[in-house]
């Protein structure tokens, strides 16, 4: 696989310039969904289960614990799995170096979700800086690795929302004075689904930060209504928008209510195609029909430069029925459940992602800028692991 690029004028990231540049917070306090405790040394996350009713933090402490927390969807998002993957193999490397407990714990967490090649090339990344040393080096190098793979993710979206930000001003430029840029997006693809910043959110962030008004179109993203968490950290931020049922986007698009959609995506191929929450497809098919600019947000790491057809050879995970028949809220009394929606002996069906051909895309938002959503225009930002 491949290491995170160089980035900016002619260096590469570093940690001088990625720590510390998270600006997302809680109540007031700055979080990372995923952290390890300076004192006591634990791997801390946010456990998304009980998000945006209840905010709460669980340690990770074992190689079966970060397989659950990734394959349980206690964090998720193509980024925050990867970096996820990179912390659950320093804290199994601390436990037992071995050659085969690390053979076993990439092949433990690989088998976790198939669809985000984020945790593939965070896994890769670890087992090959590992293997070459000493048992005795490895667990301060893996944990070390994890946490530059954490700082990276924040410093890569952080220029994704600086890139994004253009795309947004230029739009808001042809706009009556005052009235907002009205952006739509699917899923979620925000801070809590990276390390810091998120992806197709980074931009709204930078555009509110810098004085754009804006107001989001919130899909709520059936069946793991994912767009709860966009709605609750939008709000986080101070960020007008409203909160739709997935079917009102080509409403809104047709009566011209939307500027620009914006998604992020868990696998872009190397010739443009994106994979990411299914519902995408539609939104792209709708916008184009609607002339209306379709961009997705994506950090490098998410590229898979080893498969050129989305549709025919991205594996698309398939989830349990019970995402589709049960909806998870909460009630009057302050309870969260999970509430049957669908008859009884019904069969649901749980396909998680779609993939929407890069024909369809005005742009892919990347760290090293804006291209085309097609072979030459990803090979025009990454050379070097377009011609690998």
């Amino acid at each position: 696989m491949f290491t995170v690029p160089a980035i900016g004028q002619t260096g590469t990231l570093s940690h001088a310039t990625t720590a510390g540049r998270g600006i997302m917070k809680v109540d007031g306090k700055h979080y990372r969904s995923i952290w390890r405790d300076p004192q006591s040394g634990q791997v801390r996350i946010i456990d998304q289960r009980w998000l945006p009713h209840e905010f709460r933090v669980v340690t990770l402490d074992s190689l079966d614990l970060f397989a659950t927390a990734i394959r349980d969807m206690w964090v998720r998002g193509a980024p925050l799995i990867g970096a996820t993957a990179a912390y659950g193999m320093a804290v199994r490397v601390g436990e037992n170096p071995s050659d085969k407990a690390l053979e076993r714990a990439r092949a433990t967490l690989l088998d976790t979700r198939p669809t985000a090649v984020n945790l593939r090339w965070a896994l890769d990344r670890v087992t090959k800086r590992l293997l070459p040393l000493p048992t005795r080096e490895r667990a301060r190098a893996a944990m070390r690795l994890a946490e530059s793979i954490a700082e990276e993710d924040i410093e890569i979206n952080r220029r994704i929302g600086r890139h994004g930000l253009d795309v947004i001003r230029t739009i808001a430029m042809n706009k009556p004075d005052g009235e907002p840029v009205r952006l739509l997006t699917h899923c979620n693809a925000g801070w809590i689904a990276t390390v810091d910043w998120g992806t197709a959110t980074s931009p709204m962030y930078h555009a509110h930060d810098a004085g754009i008004p804006i107001h989001v179109w919130v899909d709520e993203t059936r069946p793991r209504n994912q767009g709860a968490l966009t709605s609750w950290e939008l709000g986080c931020h101070g960020i007008g928008h409203s909160y739709i049922v997935d079917n009102a986007g080509g409403h809104l698009m047709q009566h011209g209510l939307v500027d620009m959609v914006i998604t992020g995506t868990d696998r872009t191929t190397a010739n443009g195609d994106v994979c990411n929450k299914i519902g995408t497809y539609l939104k792209a098919l709708a916008a184009h029909d609607n002339a209306i600019p379709f961009y997705v947000a994506l950090p490098s790491p998410t590229i898979d430069w080893t498969v050129d057809d989305g549709v025919r050879n991205i594996p698309i995970e398939q989830r349990a029925s019970s995402e589709t028949t049960h909806v998870t809220g909460r009630t009057p009394d302050g309870s969260i459940r999970a509430v049957q929606v669908s008859p009884d002996g019904t069969e649901g069906s749980n396909p998680a992602f779609d993939v929407t051909p890069g024909r369809l895309i005005t742009g892919l938002i990347t760290e090293r800028g804006v291209c085309e959503a097609s072979g030459t225009g990803l090979a025009g930002l990454f050379p070097e692991f377009a011609s690998a």
